[in-house]
């Protein structure tokens, strides 16, 4: 009796430990935006890897098809309320709805006087660039109290707001864990994180610098795209008839990207550590084979 009631509490005991572990494990997979996270006591190595991915590459261009961009549908899906956005990639801190619509939009910059109209001695008063007098024939300002001119002051007008266009936004970043899995004997593409980037040529980016809209979980997207399979299509240029949904895509690794980070302990991109743009994408290059080589050296020995 005595054993029996031994073995019924350890039993009850793995039950409970097997249940707190699997809780464990999915509260931080759903933290982490993994969709298919490995447990940790099956990775062998991993290694973290920020990738950038331009939509106007021919690889790419089937998730950037003329109106079912992937920005349009994760954009959309944002001001619906289906998608929540992330301040940055490492998903701690959210963007309110105003927010990220914010985010999505940019001032059209005032045009000013050109240099030619400078030089010919024109001023922003003359323009009507914060003064009463526009350059033609505005009324004369009248004298104050003291017989001094009282200046008119122009009141600040806001500057017109306009929301990129999906076409705009072609630059996306994407984050993930490559894992050696040894239970399964392979490597395996954990995606985290998806970033939009407004990219730095373009013409309404005044900065001049790729400037981050928002970042998501890749689980949430999966669920946005497998809910709009109508909208997030991987178009197929060769079989209409074999479209694929974007979350296929994804998990076929349809797609061409460029390595611009690798985990490092100054937390620095290919490009700064090796100084310059050139420097980068040979890096960039060289990374890639060297996590090639490393899985191909595990089964070697």
């Amino acid at each position: 009796m005595n054993k029996f009631l031994s073995f019924a509490a350890l039993a009850a005991g793995l039950t409970l430990s097997v249940a707190a572990s699997a809780q464990e494990q999915a509260t931080t997979a759903s933290s982490n935006g993994s969709y298919r996270p490995i447990p940790n006591s099956d990775i062998m190595f991993r290694k973290t890897i920020w990738r950038a991915i331009d939509l106007r590459e021919k690889q790419n261009k089937p998730m950037f098809a003329e109106g079912k961009e992937i920005t349009r549908v994760i954009m959309e899906a944002v001001k619906r309320g289906e998608l929540q956005a992330y301040r940055n990639d490492s998903l701690t801190t959210t963007f309110t709805p105003q927010e990220a619509s914010s985010n999505m939009s940019y001032a059209e910059a005032s045009a000013g006087l050109s240099e030619e109209e400078k030089a010919a001695g024109f001023t922003d008063a003359d323009a009507g660039f914060g003064a009463s007098d526009d350059g033609w024939g505005a009324p004369a300002a009248k004298k104050g109290a003291k017989g001094k001119k009282a200046v008119a002051k122009a009141a600040p007008v806001a500057p017109a707001s306009y929301e990129y266009r999906p076409k705009d936004i072609y630059q996306m970043e994407l984050k993930e864990d490559m894992i050696f899995d040894k239970k399964r004997s392979r490597m395996y593409h954990d995606i985290k994180t998806i970033t939009l980037l407004v990219p730095s040529t373009l013409s309404s980016n005044t900065s001049g610098i790729e400037k981050p809209i928002a970042t998501f979980k890749y689980s949430d997207l999966v669920r946005v795209f497998r809910n709009n399979p109508d909208k997030a299509i991987w178009f197929n240029p060769q079989n209409d008839a074999q479209h694929k949904n974007l979350a296929d895509a994804f998990e076929l690794w349809l797609f061409n990207s460029y390595i611009v980070k690798v985990s490092n302990p100054n937390d620095s991109r290919l490009d700064d550590i090796y100084g310059g743009a050139q420097q980068g994408i040979l890096a960039s290059q060289q990374a890639a084979s060297d996590l090639i080589e490393y899985e191909y050296n595990l089964w070697s020995f």
